[in-house]
């Protein structure tokens, strides 16, 4: 398999896409068989990346939201701020989500000053509601003249923060967005303008992410959706939100591998490697391992994979070096592979003058033989830890493991990527340069701090 292609790092990168700030509001409610969750179906539109996905009530923010703060009732500006991590403006997300939701479904989250209740707006007129709508949509100071003329307050105090999202590094359009619950105001009915938003509807998360039902959703409602399926009720699901001490930033990042690209999230094994390989996302990292792959690491690492019987993913080989024409290692070749030799012979990017192994000199002294032909400069003599070899500018550190005698560990300066092996290093065993573990098996880690 030809190796995926890394751009050089002297190469020009595309200006980094500008990110959106918004807020998006998750209205919940009670049914008869548990929570549901209204979800709007975007209208179909071309050259849209979201065209008829289902959604939550949501959009960017507008300027005339920080209008709204003298109109926003239970909290300040300081405690906004403070509740979602930011030095200031933290109460432009809470009015924008009542906004947003407002012109999108037509609930509004909204208190009469002498009533202290939310508004009951089924005693305005249809067209008296979809005027409001409308002059809230064209992103004018409406909803700010409407709660000074109507002596409204914007009841923010009635939302949660709940999760706070970012769009992949690489997307052609990137939104920081902060997700907040609510329950559904008493007395509303939903009011979609059939335009922008083609249909609602209200669902048990679970039966939203039911196949069956072929909702598109993106990846961050699904993700949102397998959240809220975990509770039984909106007061447990609010009370859990009004419980959260942080609330986490997810990033996912693009990569591909069978079946194409797509989003890989926090949690999943691939997730810090992707960020290794392709900070920008740019295309070229993988969310699966596959035997037989040959992936720039970097310029300077080139990771080959072994293939089992099965064709799964096997043991990893590394070539290490200094790049184009300079001097590289190759860090356990695996003897006795035919198939995994014939890769690593193609794989080669360059001149290889050091053969070591992680399991220490005796296993590099026995990889010697089927290399000598190919590679006859190569250096197979033991290396004591402390020693350093210079591949060029780039320089592999040896290492002791510390708890196994004859396992080693390459440290390639500068980077601090540790070439670990099949060995399990403790933090404490760690040098403080080690920021990346590059193992056996698996995809790249970041190092345990101490």
């Amino acid at each position: 398999m030809s190796p995926s292609p890394v751009p050089s790092p002297s190469s020009a990168s595309a200006p980094p896409r500008p990110i959106r700030q918004a807020a998006t509001l998750i209205v919940l409610r009670d049914g008869a068989q548990g929570l549901e969750v209204l979800l709007l179906r975007r209208a179909e539109k071309a050259n849209d990346q979201n065209s008829g996905a289902s959604v939550f009530p949501g959009g960017l923010l507008d300027a005339h939201d920080r209008g709204l703060h003298d109109f926003c009732c239970g909290i300040d500006d300081a405690w906004a701020s403070a509740r979602l991590a930011l030095p200031a403006g933290g109460l432009d997300y809470f009015a924008a989500a009542v906004r947003e939701c407002f012109e999108e479904s037509g609930l509004l989250f909204a208190q009469d000053a002498r009533r202290q209740q939310l508004l009951d707006l089924q005693g305005l007129s249809r067209g008296e509601l979809a005027a409001m709508r409308a002059a809230a949509a064209a992103g004018t100071d409406a909803l700010v003249a409407l709660c000074r003329e109507r002596g409204w307050q914007l009841a923010v105090d009635r939302l949660a923060y709940f999760a706070h999202w970012l769009t992949p590094p690489g997307m052609p359009r990137r939104f920081d967005t902060r997700f907040f619950i609510a329950a559904v105001p008493p007395g509303q009915e939903v009011e979609v303008d059939r335009f922008e938003i083609a249909e609602h509807s209200w669902l048990r998360p679970h039966d939203a992410l039911d196949p069956a039902r072929r909702l598109k959703l993106m990846n961050v409602t699904r993700r949102i959706l397998q959240q809220l399926a975990q509770f039984a009720s909106v007061d447990e699901c609010l009370a859990h939100a009004r419980g959260l001490r942080d609330v986490v930033l997810n990033m996912p990042r693009l990569a591909g591998g069978p079946g194409g690209a797509r989003p890989v999230n926090i949690e999943e094994p691939a997730y810090a490697e992707i960020g290794y390989v392709d900070p920008e996302g740019r295309g070229h990292a993988f969310h699966t391992l596959e035997g037989g792959a040959v992936l720039a690491l970097s310029p300077n690492v080139w990771r080959v994979t072994s293939s089992r019987v099965d064709a799964s993913p096997g043991e990893h080989s590394y070539f290490v070096g200094a790049g184009t024409g300079g001097p590289w290692a190759l860090i356990d070749p695996h003897v006795g592979d035919d198939a995994h030799a014939q890769a690593l012979r193609a794989a080669a990017p360059g001149p290889v003058q050091w053969i070591l192994s992680t399991r220490g000199h005796d296993a590099a002294q026995g990889a010697a033989s089927p290399w000598r032909a190919l590679w006859p400069e190569a250096r197979f003599a033991g290396i004591e830890p402390g020693a350093d070899v210079r591949l060029g500018e780039a320089v592999l550190r040896v290492l002791a493991h510390g708890s196994d005698a004859s396992a080693r560990g390459f440290l390639l300066l500068p980077g601090g990527l540790l070439f670990a092996g099949a060995a399990a290093w403790a933090p404490a065993a760690l040098p403080r340069e080690a920021q990346w573990l590059a193992p056996a098996l698996g995809f790249l880690q970041r190092a345990a701090q101490r």
